[in-house]
């Protein structure tokens, strides 16, 4: 449908509203109403509109931060961020961190494994999408830096040694690539 048509709802006359997102660097946009409601978070137009099911719901309360991903560079939980408040911003899932020219994985993805990070593997996305916005903003963590910014990431298999290693293991990767 056009942006411009109007359509007949409930009797009156409504322009059709959609959300623009930039997902992963793909835009997409999808009608307000139809492909999404006003009540749909992220999380669940991530996973159940568009297919993205790197992204996990775990507690959806916004406890546990395995719904986590990156909004304008910052991360966001996905649970408790509605769609509609997404429009005109980038996001990155998981998904986006897959060179897709070369089919390598991220180097926090690699420390992640090298480092034995994770264990069932639910909350590893949301972890590395905080880890990632952390070492954007500051590439050589102290531990204490870390512990902080994973603060809002559970984890119930590994326990958080591997965890902090692994991010530490990454922000060396990512140094030496620069």
């Amino acid at each position: 449908m056009d942006e411009g048509k109007n359509d007949l709802i409930n009797g009156a006359r409504m322009r059709m509203q959609k959300i623009k997102l930039t997902i992963n660097g793909k835009l997409y946009e999808l009608i307000l109403g139809y492909e999404v409601q006003p009540w749909h978070t992220l999380a669940f137009t991530l996973r159940e509109k568009l297919g993205l099911t790197g992204t996990k719901i775990g507690c959806d309360r916004g406890e546990c931060g395995a719904c986590t991903v990156l909004m304008d560079g910052r991360p966001i939980l996905s649970c408790l961020t509605l769609t509609v408040e997404c429009d005109g911003k980038n996001i990155e899932t998981i998904e986006g961190l897959l060179n897709s020219k070369t089919g390598k994985l991220h180097p926090i993805q690699e420390a992640f494994i090298e480092s034995g990070a994770f264990q069932c593997g639910f909350c590893t996305p949301g972890m590395i999408m905080s880890a990632k916005a952390l070492l954007q903003r500051n590439p050589n963590p102290t531990l204490e830096e870390i512990r902080e910014a994973m603060s809002g990431n559970l984890c119930r298999c590994t326990g958080y040694i591997p965890i902090f290693n692994a991010i530490m293991k990454a922000a060396e990767k990512m140094r030496g690539m620069t």
